[in-house]
């Protein structure tokens, strides 16, 4: 089913396609705690990354290494031909016959399905700017899956729900779910219309507010976003909304027992360090299951038994 498959999108796979890889994100769990495997030798995993990231460039490369397969990196476009003027096209051209996969980010929009159509080898999107970030979300959905319920979902999403990829994609994923979706943002950065009128069509009830107070004390999840200041084309603009959301232990006293806080890294000011040691708290926990969840992407595309 997943041999030489790219991940590009969301969009792109089924809700069986997507339990299957959450299935095998729990087998492989325990290896991504120290558990030794030798699953993925023999393989590379080129990681070509033209913007800056901690998380989803050191839980790929430790999910590739904890399945005994090796990295190559290039994390820095200054040290890369691409100083010296050479198209993403032809990088993507040249590694793939380097590496058996390739890991991609990129500040445009679109640039991972373009690769996706010249390379030879299958393409993960691991965030193209404001567009899609698809293993982002199958982490997102194994962590609501194993820290609380993936059918008939009570979520909030939070903050930058304009240029947050993450939001995007984790919304038409939860769609296939059966989930009610509350949108929290300020005018300004609401969902966009064209998402909001698909996640209407699928069945899904989608309801918007500005009051992060309203959605509380009714949710399963609290999913938080970062104002990201790097999407906005005016400075001023982010000025505006920076700050607008944020979420401290007091706030939560209206909260279900059960409720739980994600987020997906990094944060600025958007949760308070008062928050981590409530029982709400799961946005580090959210981050370690990017290893299992990228070890079952790698495994499955690579046709690994």
């Amino acid at each position: 089913m997943f041999t030489k498959k790219h991940i590009i999108s969301m969009r792109d796979f089924s809700r069986a396609e997507i339990d299957a890889i959450l299935k095998k994100a729990e087998e492989l769990e325990s290896f991504a705690k120290g558990k030794k495997s030798d699953l993925l030798a023999g393989k590379i995993l080129a990681l070509l990354f033209y913007e800056s990231s901690t998380r989803t460039r050191l839980s790929f490369e430790t999910a590739m290494k904890r399945l005994g397969g090796e990295t190559v990196n290039m994390i820095s476009t200054e040290t890369s031909s691409a100083s010296k003027g050479e198209t993403l096209a032809d990088t993507i051209r040249v590694v793939s016959e380097y590496a058996d996969a390739i890991v991609l980010r990129h500040s445009k929009e679109g640039s991972a399905r373009m690769a996706a159509e010249i390379s030879n080898i299958p393409v993960i999107n691991a965030g193209d700017g404001a567009g899609h970030h698809p293993t982002q979300t199958l982490l997102d959905l194994y962590t609501i899956k194993r820290e609380s319920h993936l059918e008939n979902l009570d979520i909030a999403l939070i903050g930058d729900l304009k240029y947050g990829r993450t939001v995007h994609s984790l919304a038409y994923a939860l769609s296939l779910y059966g989930a009610n979706i509350s949108l929290v943002s300020p005018e300004q950065l609401k969902m966009p219309d064209e998402i909001k009128g698909d996640l209407r069509k699928r069945g899904i009830d989608v309801s918007e507010t500005t009051k992060l107070e309203d959605v509380i004390p009714n949710a399963d999840v609290l999913y938080m976003t970062r104002i990201q200041k790097e999407r906005f084309p005016d400075p001023s603009e982010y000025q505006k909304v920076a700050g607008t959301y944020r979420i401290s232990a007091e706030l939560l006293k209206d909260a279900r027992d059960d409720m739980i806080i994600m987020h997906p890294l990094p944060r600025v000011n958007e949760i308070d360090a008062d928050v981590d040691a409530t029982k709400h708290a799961r946005y580090f926990q959210q981050a370690f299951y990017g290893v299992p969840v990228r070890m079952a992407v790698m495994s499955l595309v690579l046709g690994a038994r």
